[in-house]
């Protein structure tokens, strides 16, 4: 079953064109990663699937229905699609548990109780009970990263878009939020990844995208993206990879 589905989106930032016809299609339980140099307009993508920008022309559907269909009201979409970034934007006046329970509470009216027992549950999957009432400066970056995704996966997502999670992050905390995706995937979870890790990449995708100049210039299988790309660009973009040692 097809889940996410983008036909022919285009996108403009005043006269210059960002996405320039994207078709892509992610099925229930697939993990896509977009890859590409920056400016290459995968974050805009998300930011498009998700409606936080909108876009000119083509059309976003989840599960068979436009993004903007009313059956999704004034922000059913936020709780179907959840998007996380690389700066982790958490409440820095909240503790954690106020920060993963107040868009279920506030925004999809879900009671105290409900929500903060769910957060104290989400917390224990991911090895951050300990956390529940501190703040964001009181925790590292890794786990800033964590309370993140947790408070996405708070909203229950069918889909969930990663935009450059661990770009913020110290190498040596970008292993621990790399085993949360992975964990996300074996749980089945539906998922677009922006990222600058190829192997990453290369490990937990169904399929990666290379995005050039806002189009999808390749589309395949990671191994044979990353061992035989097709088109020109894919392999000079991985030639200055693999020169570099990040593959």
């Amino acid at each position: 079953m097809t889940r996410l589905q983008v036909e022919r989106l285009t996108k403009f930032y005043g006269e210059k064109l960002v996405l320039d016809g994207i078709d892509l299609s992610v099925a229930a339980h697939e993990v896509v990663a977009l890859i590409g140099a920056s400016g290459s307009g995968k974050s805009t993508l998300l930011r498009c699937i998700n409606r936080l920008v909108d876009f000119d022309a083509g059309r976003i559907l989840l599960d068979g229905v436009p993004i903007d269909h009313e059956s999704f009201g004034a922000n059913g979409l936020y709780r179907r699609v959840g998007i996380v970034f690389q700066s982790f934007n958490l409440f820095p006046h909240l503790s954690v548990l106020q920060n993963i329970t107040l868009a279920p509470r506030k925004v999809h009216g879900v009671p105290r109780r409900e929500a903060e027992d769910a957060a104290r549950a989400l917390l224990a999957v991911f090895g951050m009970s300990e956390c529940v009432a501190q703040y964001p400066e009181q925790l590292s970056g890794g786990q800033q990263q964590r309370v993140a995704i947790i408070r996405s996966l708070a909203n229950n997502p069918d889909v969930l878009l990663l935009d450059e999670v661990t770009g913020a992050l110290d190498p040596e905390l970008i292993g621990e939020v790399l085993k949360i995706v992975r964990d996300l995937k074996d749980k089945g979870m539906t998922m677009v990844i922006v990222t600058h890790e190829m192997g990453f990449a290369r490990d937990v995708s169904d399929r990666v995208c290379y995005l050039e100049g806002g189009r999808i210039i390749e589309d395949g299988a990671p191994a044979e993206v990353f061992t035989r790309p097709q088109h020109p660009r894919t392999q000079k973009f991985l030639e200055r990879i693999i020169a570099s040692g990040r593959l």
